[in-house]
């Protein structure tokens, strides 16, 4: 049965009377001791995360017509579930429970899960946090954008807590973002999915690549509008953005004064020359040293990494490579000044320089190796666009939420500036 199937069904019966009740574990701490060993040998976590993931892997965009029926059908399945009373709250005392536990908050993890259609219906829910309790977690965080680790870990405890009326809430809301958007659609196109932080190269209707990606943090969010991507610089320079010297440069200053030479930036005047760091008291910079020129070389400490994606707006705003790698593998990837970090940056620069003749996946990253600087100009122009879709769905019945990072949806956005 899929979650949709048993959402409806659920719903006829009314939300708490169709979960199972909890069963007392029979025996003592003997039988606990032999049944947890049992279920940590037999569990397949490998296998239980590569089912979780598989659930969300498939070659449907998040921004599509398909996203609009398949929002459609997953909020005909919330409202009578939502109307029978959805789902009830974790306790606390779940926290980081996980395969082999034993804890009555376990009964009420299973309730949930089971509610939302992560694990199976069963008649009744024991205290052994069991391989079906583990599968059913990874499902969950897989749908939710969690790291996929099988615990009831903080991320987990409060993503759980959202209320059924709160994700049908999301449904609408995005149901009615998709439609507005869906029309402008073309063939080919990017999607930079800010709550998820993920990138999406999409061709013929379907997902060709999928990234990881890192974006503006709240207080300095990424801005949503729609574009064309137009140019990738291989191994650029970067220009500190004058808010950054202001906001982070002078701070990194004062606390290590090296800082600049161990990050390989250099400061420029109007005129070219090169000012010596030690000449400016950064405690007090002015205005005038402000507006210097600060410059990072290419090569391995770059911000941006060894390349640049250009597209057309009014923000500075831009995709690009990364040094800083282990940020991919956060929950929460809202690090950024606004940009957008990619990882696996070389395989979506080939996807762009599709059509510009023999740029294969061989000789971008040989351009990264050789450091050259080299402008290349897109000769399709790829339309991008960056969004903000908190919750989605796919054929099989799939829904994924994620975090209101930036309030737009405590708002009621539906439509932003461009």
């Amino acid at each position: 049965m899929n979650r949709r199937k048993f959402l409806g069904s659920v719903a006829l019966l009314g939300a708490s009377a169709a979960l199972p009740a909890a069963r007392a574990q029979d025996g003592g701490s003997l039988f606990d001791m032999f049944g947890t060993g049992r279920v940590l040998r037999e569990t397949d976590r490998a296998g239980n995360t590569a089912a979780a993931q598989a659930l969300i892997a498939t070659n449907e965009p998040i921004l599509s017509y398909d996203t609009l029926n398949n929002l459609q059908l997953a909020i005909a399945q919330y409202e009578p579930f939502v109307a029978a009373g959805g789902w009830e709250e974790i306790p606390q005392q779940a926290y980081q429970l996980q395969l082999g536990a034993s804890s009555p908050a376990v009964v009420q993890v299973k309730r949930r899960l089971i509610s939302s259609g992560d694990m199976p219906l069963v008649e009744y829910a024991n205290d052994i946090f069991d391989a079906d309790a583990d599968r059913g977690v990874r499902s969950f965080q897989a749908r939710h954008g969690l790291v996929v680790n099988g615990q009831i870990d903080e991320a987990t405890w409060y993503a759980m807590n959202v209320p059924a009326a709160t994700r049908l809430q999301q449904l609408y809301l995005n149901y009615t973002r998709v439609q507005q958007m869906a029309p402008t659609l073309t063939d080919r196109y990017v999607v930079v999915n800010i709550p998820a932080a993920t990138i999406e190269a999409v061709g013929g209707s379907m997902v060709e690549q999928r990234h990881t990606a890192v974006v503006g943090r709240v207080d300095r969010a990424t801005p949503i509008l729609a574009s064309k991507i137009h140019q990738i610089n291989f191994n650029p320079y970067w220009h500190v953005p004058k808010s950054l010297v202001r906001q982070d440069l002078t701070k990194y200053m004062l606390e290590n004064p090296n800082y600049l030479a161990e990050q390989n930036i250099f400061i420029y005047d109007g005129s070219g020359n090169t000012i010596d760091p030690a000449t400016i008291d950064w405690a007090n910079i002015t205005d005038a040293q402000v507006n210097y020129m600060y410059r990072q070389e290419p090569g391995a400490a770059n911000s941006m990494g060894h390349c640049k994606i250009n597209f057309y707006n009014k923000h500075d705003v831009y995709l690009h490579d990364t040094p800083t790698k282990a940020l991919f593998g956060e929950n929460a990837r809202f690090h950024s000044s606004g940009c957008v970090r990619v990882e696996g940056v070389n395989e979506l620069v080939t996807w762009l320089l599709r059509d510009n003749g023999d740029w294969d996946r061989s000789r971008v990253d040989q351009t990264f190796d050789s450091l050259q600087r080299l402008d290349v100009a897109i000769s399709n122009q790829v339309p991008i666009h960056t969004t903000y879709i908190t919750a989605w769905a796919n054929r099989q019945g799939t829904v994924s939420f994620r975090d209101d990072v930036y309030q737009f949806d405590a708002q009621g956005k539906i439509t932003f500036e461009s």
